[in-house]
């Protein structure tokens, strides 16, 4: 429905759904609204996980396994659960170089 943009070495594991259109609830006649989906470098979506429209995975960000991803991730973060929130950094900063 929308544009999916994967960058470098990434993961999208499987059973996910990378979700990029839904329908207006509030229009009488369920109104298309679709919205991109972007996942950059070096992020991973663990398996079985729901991202919505419109969101973006930032670089090495992590969604963890059967996770709703309703929001952006941050660079170097995991977010689990449904929603997902943070959970930790992926790397400390020494571990990034």
């Amino acid at each position: 429905m929308d544009e999916i943009v994967i960058g470098r070495n990434c993961v999208v594991s499987q059973e996910s759904y990378l979700c990029t259109g839904s329908h207006d609830f509030k229009d009488p006649f369920f109104g298309l609204i679709t919205k991109p989906i972007l996942i950059k470098d070096g992020a991973w979506i663990a398996s079985d996980v729901f991202v919505y429209p419109g969101v973006t995975i930032h670089e090495m960000g992590i969604a963890a396994a059967r996770s709703t991803v309703t929001r952006d991730i941050p660079v170097n973060e995991v977010h689990g659960g449904s929603p997902a929130k943070f959970l930790k950094k992926r790397f400390e900063k020494e571990e990034l170089k």
